[in-house]
């Protein structure tokens, strides 16, 4: 079994203050999970709205979930109830959804907007117009359900390391933007995720708060 404790201190022990850890859990056993916990890990990241269920309901209850992966909206009232925070945000549509959900059940969602810069048609997320467009047309403003906290990005999957560092450096100064003109007197408005298991530490380098990073804890996936 991979030596997790091992690998979490090593992976927390590379990263500067100020930079959060969601440790990427899908796929991975309760066990992984729970030697993650235990050396303090409170932070983990889910894509599959089952898995994600069965975790939440069989391990401790002060674990923070985070939605990490592309979410229909058909699944969103299943985990509304308990996530702490939905970091792929990709439509107006899907912002509507968890804001009607998180209303229903009384409480306010932190998200995060995703943004597309990648060269990759397979990924997900806004473009920076239609991110620009989405807060311009200010139906967010309204939602009392949600609230957007930050930006978060992947990276293309390419060893070129200085197109990795173009995108994410794209993605920080276009943080700074909508800081600037949408959240200037919001202090949640603070988080900028970016940064896996293959380029954190370029991510972090870019100005990233919140790396993701699944592989280099608990080794490969089990499927």
């Amino acid at each position: 079994m991979t030596d997790v404790k091992k690998n979490l201190h090593r992976v927390l022990d590379s990263l500067p203050q100020g930079v959060q850890l969601v440790a990427i859990s899908k796929f991975h056993p309760n066990e992984q999970i729970l030697a993650a916990y235990e050396e303090g890990q409170r932070v983990f990241g889910e894509s599959h709205e089952q898995e994600l269920k069965l975790k939440h309901e069989t391990l401790p209850s002060d674990i923070q979930w985070h939605f990490i992966g592309h979410l229909q909206t058909n699944k969103v009232k299943y985990i509304v109830p308990y996530i702490t925070m939905i970091e792929a945000v990709d439509s107006l549509k899907l912002l509507r959804e968890i804001n009607k959900q998180s209303v229903k059940v009384g409480r306010v969602t932190d998200v995060l907007l995703e943004l597309h810069l990648a060269e990759e048609a397979t990924k997900y997320g806004l473009t920076l117009d239609d991110c620009r467009q989405l807060l311009d047309e200010g139906e967010w403003r309204e939602m009392a359900g949600v609230r957007i906290c930050g930006l978060m990005m992947m990276a293309s999957n390419v060893d070129d390391e200085s197109q990795i560092r173009k995108e994410m450096l794209t993605a920080a100064d276009f943080f700074d933007e909508v800081k600037a003109h949408y959240f200037a007197d919001k202090e949640y408005f603070q988080h900028r995720s970016w940064g896996m298991s293959d380029d954190y530490p370029i991510a972090v380098e870019c100005r990233s708060t919140m790396v993701r990073i699944g592989t280099t804890i608990f080794g490969e996936r089990q499927y």
